[in-house]
């Protein structure tokens, strides 16, 4: 395994060792659970966008409702 070094801000860093000696664990293992999750929460949007089809239909999107030829406004969403 590689490793990566990451500034965070020293009141941040103060905390996570603080939270860290509380629970009998290393900041690193923290931050590999915090980024695990991070990944895990953007994984379906990565998997769209690797799909040449969805990021078409996706840009088709955004410019008819820039042009306002299909869909429509918000405040028409909500009646």
């Amino acid at each position: 395994m590689s490793t990566a070094t990451v500034r965070i801000p020293e009141e941040k860093r103060n905390l996570l060792k603080v939270i860290a000696s509380l629970e009998g664990r290393k900041m690193r293992e923290i931050l590999s659970e915090l980024v695990d999750e991070y990944i895990s929460r953007h994984r379906e949007t990565l998997d769209l966008l690797s799909r040449p089809e969805w990021v078409e239909a996706i840009e088709q999107g955004k410019l008819e409702v820039a042009k306002a030829v299909k869909g429509k406004p918000l405040h028409e969403l909500a009646d």
